[in-house]
């Protein structure tokens, strides 16, 4: 999505905001914006951990279950 901008887009969306929020907003939305995308980053790293630790026990349950048949 953002890789269709380049970089006079960029130049432009942060041209409007400096003149809509001002030069005194621009820090607080910028902390603010970082803070939300760090925090969605790591709850999707923890929501990707939490299915590799229930595909890696399942994995493990259909093992030893094959290998219980086999007995």
């Amino acid at each position: 999505m953002l890789s269709n901008i380049g970089m006079p887009g960029v130049i432009l969306i942060l041209v409007v905001a400096l003149i809509v929020f001002g030069p005194n907003k621009l820090p607080e939305i910028g902390r603010a914006v970082g803070k939300s995308l760090r925090e969605f980053k790591k709850a999707t790293e923890d929501i990707t951990e939490d299915i590799r630790k229930e595909i890696s026990e399942e994995v493990k349950e259909i093992k030893q279950e094959k290998v219980d048949l086999k007995k």
